[in-house]
């Protein structure tokens, strides 16, 4: 079969926000010490004011600065492909394409918000950035941007992490960033937790409270988050817009749309944009978020607020958690492994709108490795879930005979990962 690559030379020119369309308002963030409504100024020591208005903006379309576009025509927009190899692998009648958000300097769908992070930041007169990140898609990313427009980056990398991916720290310090595992003995948190479990190793809620003490006891920093608020899906809509006018070439809509979760900002950047037509009524697609079995946050956490850290310095959040202080087994997926979902895929998931997976971690890799052989590009264990959800909905195709339109998202390359696909290929990797 002929590989058709969709390409469209024109980067959307305007974010997608959902927030006024969807079918109730989100639950306010609440004030960690008083559990009110927090006060927008209070986010003033973390985030820049324009992160602020995007956070709780009631403009259904926002606008993209120039000097961002700049950065994002480095490598956006991305491909669209279809997986005319794989469909002929599994002999089925549906039509397989994915968005390609691995071709990024970093390797994954991540600087889509870094950058505008780093330049709100920038214009705001902040001269460092502090942040997580767990398998070092997202750090990498920030430290990729902070260059771009001068601004210093220190990332607190989950320990695990940290030692399971060492070229990803190197990706980091290459770019310029300071890069620690955490939980490290620079912090009150850090300290606290290592008193307690001196081999603790380390979560994405540790590594966020160390980073945001870092950023709140210094007026020249600020703190950057790679998923779950609102600005960061809003940035990420560029995938899904793309991705829409991409397939339109071809006369396609999706009947179902598949994204890996962890935070939730690349199955919201790509399935956001496609719910529009959904919430009027226009179209039936099915959104379908795939977790770690191991860290099934939508599939089997509360929702309620909590905390975005393990010490409790975030505001509280109303979303989907498995409690702020839980710490996920040490899975190769490091970007999954949270404990809370942003509280837009959080509402969408209880409103009854998408579907939520959890899928085990060999299941994953088994069908990284089939992609790889038939599409050639080797996935990120985080982009995996949703290569397996995909396959799965495609072989259903074949047993029914519909020729559905299913449509994922790669969201990053798993080049850096090549340990995790070792210890698969060897039998050694366990669920």
């Amino acid at each position: 079969m002929k590989k058709i690559l969709l390409e469209d030379h024109e980067i959307p020119k305007h974010w997608y926000n959902i927030l006024p369309d969807l079918p109730s308002p989100l639950e306010p963030p609440l004030d960690p010490e008083t559990k009110q409504p927090m006060n927008p100024e209070k986010l003033k020591a973390l985030f820049p004011e324009a992160l602020i208005e995007q956070e709780m903006s009631t403009e259904r379309w926002i606008e993209i600065p120039s000097e961002v576009l700049d950065v994002y025509s480095i490598w956006r927009p991305t491909p669209l492909i279809r997986a005319t190899n794989l469909e002929e692998f599994l002999d089925t009648p549906a039509k397989i394409y994915y968005k390609y958000e691995g071709i990024a300097p970093p390797g994954s769908h991540k600087p889509n918000t870094a950058v505008p992070q780093a330049y709100y930041n920038a214009k705001e007169g902040i001269k460092k950035l502090t942040t997580e990140t767990g398998a070092g898609q997202w750090g990498s990313s920030l430290a990729f941007a902070g260059q771009y427009f001068g601004v210093e980056v220190k990332v607190y990398m989950v320990k695990v992490s940290y030692q399971q991916k060492p070229y990803r720290r190197i990706l980091m310090e290459t770019w310029g960033a300071n890069v620690i595992p955490s939980p490290s003995p620079y912090t009150k948190s850090g300290r606290k937790i290592l008193e307690q479990d001196p081999d603790n190793p380390g979560s994405l809620g540790i590594a966020i409270s160390e980073a945001v003490e870092e950023a709140l006891e210094n007026s020249d920093t600020h703190y950057a988050l790679g998923s779950v608020l609102n600005h960061v899906l809003l940035h990420q809509t560029v995938i899904g817009l793309e991705a829409k006018k991409q397939l339109a070439k071809v006369k396609h809509y999706p009947d179902i749309v598949i994204g890996s979760v962890g935070g939730g900002s690349n199955f919201g950047g790509l399935a956001l944009p496609f719910m529009l037509e959904r919430l009027s009524g226009d179209s039936c697609t099915r959104f379908i978020a795939v977790e770690p079995a191991s860290c099934p946050t939508l599939t089997k956490g509360k929702y309620e607020y909590d905390f975005g850290d393990t010490v409790g310095f975030t505001p509280l959040m109303k979303m989907h958690t498995l409690g702020h202080d839980f710490i996920p087994p040490s899975i190769h997926a490091g970007g999954l492994r949270y404990h809370g979902m942003a509280p837009i895929v959080s509402k969408l998931y209880e409103e009854g709108l998408i579907e939520a997976v959890a899928v085990p971690q060999t299941a994953i890799f088994k069908a990284a490795v089939d992609f790889a052989r038939t599409e050639g590009i080797v996935p990120a264990p985080e982009s995996a879930h949703a290569v397996k959800v995909a396959i799965d909905e495609a072989l259903k195709c074949r047993e029914t005979g519909e020729q559905k339109v299913i449509l994922f998202n790669l969201s990053g390359h798993g080049l850096l990962d090549l340990t995790a696909y070792q210890k698969y290929l060897e039998g050694e990797l366990t669920d």
